[in-house]
């Protein structure tokens, strides 16, 4: 027999004991050098008794059984090769590390059923995300390897770099901006009505201002104050930070009549935050139950001086109804400026601060901002957030198009890509393929950004996955199961779970950014487990068709707030069922939301106990040939109804529910048993039978509509 013969049979044979599967045939030669330790070990003679080689040529291979006994551990041949060294990196499928082991998918299969955590990669393209377990793999087909570090693709970040600091020698005095803070109805909206002498408390919906305005006034000196308007409901508490971030000087309004409340603390902290200034304006002051010093010492309770106690606030008591000292408030502000020496460069790329954003239907998407350095022209480019604008046209806080808007200046900007959100820091570049790039990169960024968040939720649920599939295994491998059985058998798709019980899905539309995201924000707090809120859409704008289609295949609802449908849309919304609601005031659109979830629950049935009786004594009585049990009871709470339902409580469990056949007093047939009477009862189910002790309780079971256990705190 020749040398390669022998070797063959010999390999077949060990391979019943060493697990050398992803051996190929034209890996002989070198299992040879494997395998002759081992025959030394078993010896020629052994395996000839075993009749699993019939011929063995000793001169083929030379062993020295001899020198075997004394060193049995054996020397490669010179001749041998050293393993093959493979590169290999994180995350490889399986299809890959077969083409870098060059090795079929089969065997590379056979490899992981003897690694452990190997058994759950069970398709081609499944990717190996453990890397122990490839080098694992790698070392079981016979190879070295060395760690290859993927390639990253990632794409070089471009971003505008912030112009430096002015020079002192450009600085001019600007206006300074002055944001309106306060608590809901404390006069802030009627004190700006005032300063502009418009009405637009007449046209807040409810007397609620619902979004962020900018505007000037001038002053007969010849100097001018841009203000701010802030809502001052709570959902809104983000736009009224938002306000605090731009502006120069804040007049906070607490009214003389309540004093410090709620959203009158969130102001003072977001001044402090921004370290802006604080003049408090004192109102309602024409009202009779005003109290001006209660007010400054609940203001002094809140680290708040005012400068007759000392401190550096400026207090002004005022009546924005009546004009009642508004030009001492005009004068503190002026005040309060000359003393921050506020200026401004004029000259320098613009950069600004987005207010509010919207979309008009005849003029496309408008941004309003105030522009806090440079000088915004008609033609500028400027990058807000994710998008940017070539300006197309510029407007004032009166509506008229406006040729220039110098720092300070409230302005409202046509010419936008997509609608930036309220905050977003403007910023002047030279060029729109500048512009692009910047905005490119921002959007890459976000989405690896979101691709990180993502992958850290991703980690946890595999790992999540692995500990609960190597329980499974384990339970498995004690049953007897491996890898191999279950191949070639199909699973069946895997069901999806969605959530079980009541839901309500809502597509939401809003006029501005700011109005949509206080809402977003309130929605955020859902946390009721009775009905489930699926948020499916929301936008900017008014309803559109594709509106009512996606709610259409949610079984949804449509919301919109300050916005409009138009009548060919209400058209498709009544036939296809959608509801639609418009509110203008955000109280009735979350009062309706919450009916909307209301009317999801089921409705439940309430047991109202009438009465209660105890089991006295039992009596057997023969009525038509029929033994009947009664039970002498005492009602001893509220009354007995025959017509009612009964059940009898023993042991603290309910061992019978339904109605009564009899409720007599004495030998007369009664309606009804009061307290501390007794009664003989006898139940519609002749065959239950009455322990002494047993309670009766006498209920009436109602229909309860279920609410919603969510506050939305309004």
């Amino acid at each position: 027999m020749s040398r390669l013969a022998c070797i063959t049979n010999v390999r077949l044979c060990l391979s019943q004991i060493f697990p050398l599967r992803c051996l190929l045939e034209d890996n002989v030669r070198r299992a040879s050098c494997i395998f002759e330790p081992e025959l030394t070990r078993w010896g020629i003679n052994q395996l000839a008794q075993m009749h699993l080689i019939k011929s063995f040529t000793t001169t083929s291979i030379r062993f020295d059984s001899r020198r075997a006994k004394k060193d049995p551990i054996q020397r490669r041949p010179k001749s041998m090769k050293i393993n093959k060294l493979v590169s290999i990196k994180p995350d490889m499928t399986v299809t890959q590390l077969a083409k870098e082991l060059d090795r079929s998918v089969d065997q590379i299969f056979e490899a992981l059923s003897y690694v452990n955590g190997g058994e759950i990669y069970r398709k081609k393209h499944s990717v190996i995300d453990n890397f122990d377990v490839i080098k694992e793999v790698v070392k079981k087909c016979g190879f070295r390897h060395k760690l290859v570090e993927a390639p990253k693709s990632e794409k070089e970040r471009v971003d505008i770099v912030r112009q430096p600091p002015p020079d002192e020698s450009v600085l001019q005095k600007r206006p300074p901006v002055v944001t309106i803070m306060g608590h809901v109805d404390h006069g802030k909206t009627t004190l700006l009505d005032y300063l502009r002498k418009s009405k637009t408390v007449d046209k807040e919906f409810g007397g609620i201002t619902q979004h962020i305005g900018a505007f000037s006034v001038p002053l007969p000196s010849g100097e001018t104050i841009t203000f701010l308007d802030t809502p001052g409901h709570a959902a809104f508490s983000t736009m009224r930070a938002r306000g605090a971030q731009v502006t120069d000087i804040i007049v906070l309004v607490v009214a003389a009549d309540d004093g410090v409340m709620e959203q009158t603390l969130e102001s003072i902290q977001h001044a402090r935050q921004a370290n802006v200034p604080i003049i408090v304006a004192v109102n309602k002051m024409d009202k009779p139950e005003a109290d001006l010093e209660r007010t400054k010492r609940m203001l002094m309770e809140h680290q708040l001086l005012i400068e007759e106690f000392g401190g550096d606030v400026q207090a002004v008591p005022i009546s924005a109804l009546k004009g009642t000292n508004i030009q001492e408030l005009k004068e503190a502000i002026i005040t309060q400026s000359e003393i921050m020496e506020i200026k401004g460069d004029p000259v320098g790329l613009v950069e600004g601060r987005v207010i509010e954003s919207k979309t008009d239907p005849g003029r496309g998407k408008l941004v309003t901002a105030v522009v806090k350095r440079g000088t915004l022209k008609k033609g500028s480019i400027i990058v807000a957030g994710k998008t940017w604008a070539k300006v197309r046209g510029m407007f004032g806080d009166d509506g008229k198009p406006i040729v220039m808007a110098p720092p300070s200046t409230p302005v409202e900007i046509s010419g936008w890509k997509e609608l930036p959100s309220a905050g977003d820091e403007i910023l002047e570049v030279d060029s729109e393929k500048f512009a692009k790039e910047v905005v490119d990169s921002r959007l890459h960024q976000a989405l690896q950004d979101k691709a990180d968040v993502d992958q850290i939720a991703i980690t946890e649920k595999r790992a999540e996955h692995r500990k609960g599939y190597e329980a499974m295994t384990a339970a498995r491998l004690e049953r007897g199961f491996r890898y191999g059985n279950n191949r070639g058998i199909k699973k069946e798709k895997e069901t999806i779970i969605t959530h079980e019980g009541p839901q309500l899905s809502l597509v939401l539309k809003g006029d501005v950014d700011g109005s949509l995201e206080a809402i977003l924000d309130t929605l955020v707090m859902y946390n009721s487990k009775k009905c489930n809120l699926d948020l499916i859409h929301y936008g900017v704008g008014n309803i559109t068709e594709q509106d009512i289609k996606l709610a259409e295949s949610f079984d949804g609802v449509v919301m919109g707030f300050n916005v409009s449908i138009p009548s060919t849309v209400q058209k498709i919304a009544e036939s296809c069922n959608v509801p639609v609601s418009l509110h203008q005031v955000i109280y009735n659109l979350f009062d309706d939301l919450c009916s909307q979830l209301n009317a999801k629950l089921p409705v439940i049935e309430e047991q109202a106990t009438i009465g209660e009786a105890k089991v006295l004594q039992l009596f057997k009585l023969n009525k038509k040939k029929k033994e009947i049990i009664v039970a002498g009871c005492r009602c001893t709470k509220g009354l007995l109804h025959r017509k009612k339902n009964f059940k009898v409580i023993r042991d603290e469990e309910v061992v019978y529910e339904g109605s009564i056949n009899s409720l007599k007093h004495l030998k007369n047939e009664v309606e009804t048993i009061k307290m501390d009477v007794e009664c003989g009862l006898s139940l519609s189910d002749s065959s239950f039978i009455f322990k002494e002790g047993d309670i009766i309780q006498c209920f009436d079971s109602k229909q309860v509509t279920q609410v919603i256990d969510w506050d939305p705190g309004f």
